[in-house]
């Protein structure tokens, strides 16, 4: 579904300020993996979801997509194969928009846009059958302003936005980070519902170890740029914060080591 190969992107190059984010990285998803991604500050998690989403390009290497090589494809054009969810609840949505209107963009993502009628009495249905799914009341507030939601309705809102059209692949950014305990309980739920429901390949980075193993099917962890430790199956299933502790010597990091 997903191949990384031979990675590289090294910020601020010939410069004092020369960093090496990624370096030589190689990742294969099989279809339907929901990996989660840990990793001490600076081990190069975001920099990989921003090398695959476009965000600048890589130095060197491939990324493939379904048979589809979008290592060279601009920012905008990738964005009808990707799905994403950013650690600021702020990012993902149009605050001066409507609730309908902000997924009405979503659901058109990767589309022309026309000059054709606004939001379909058929969209307006889907709208607001999916957002009652997500248990927060927000099917019944549908021309609210979407500035006006809480930072977890907001980031619901915008799980749902990145899912609407299922795509190819999900990349989540610690996207609870920024919510308080309970809320990031609650939408790292809807996540795992949405990912299993529409069975969709996801990159999961976070800093909360016992979530890192508590969801999805594999676990790897970054350091340095590159994939350090890459465990699934039964061997995930199994583990816990303290045999990941024990068994890979990681550095105490309070954001890293959070329960």
């Amino acid at each position: 579904m997903l191949e990384l190969k031979g990675l590289y992107k090294t910020f601020n190059a010939g410069t004092v300020n020369e960093k090496r984010a990624i370096n030589g990285l190689d990742l294969t998803l099989e279809d339907g993996d929901f990996v989660t991604i840990i990793g001490g500050n600076g081990a190069g998690k975001s920099t990989m979801l921003n090398l695959i989403s476009g965000v600048f390009p890589a130095d060197e290497g491939t990324i493939t997509l379904n048979g589809v090589d979008l290592t060279h494809l601009p920012e905008h054009k990738r964005a009808k194969y990707l799905g994403r969810v950013f650690q600021d609840p702020m990012m993902g949505t149009a605050a001066t928009m409507g609730i309908e209107e902000n997924l009405a963009l979503a659901n058109r993502r990767g589309r022309s846009r026309g000059l054709g009628k606004g939001i379909t009495r058929e969209e307006r249905e889907l709208f607001r059958a999916r957002l009652a799914t997500l248990g927060l009341g927000l099917e019944d507030r549908m021309t609210s302003k979407v500035g006006l939601l809480s930072g977890g309705q907001r980031q619901a809102l915008t799980l749902l936005m990145a899912t609407l059209k299922k795509p190819e692949l999900l990349l989540l950014d610690e996207h609870t980070a920024a919510l308080d305990p309970k809320t990031a309980d609650k939408v790292l739920q809807l996540t795992e519902e949405i990912v299993a429901r529409d069975k969709l390949t996801t990159l999961m980075v976070t800093h909360n170890m016992k979530n890192a193993i508590q969801y999805g099917n594999r676990l790897i962890m970054m350091d340095s740029g590159r994939v350090v430790v890459d465990i699934k199956g039964e061997e995930k299933k199994n583990l816990t914060v303290r045999d990941l502790l024990e068994k890979f010597n990681i550095e105490s990091d309070r954001m890293l080591l959070s329960e």
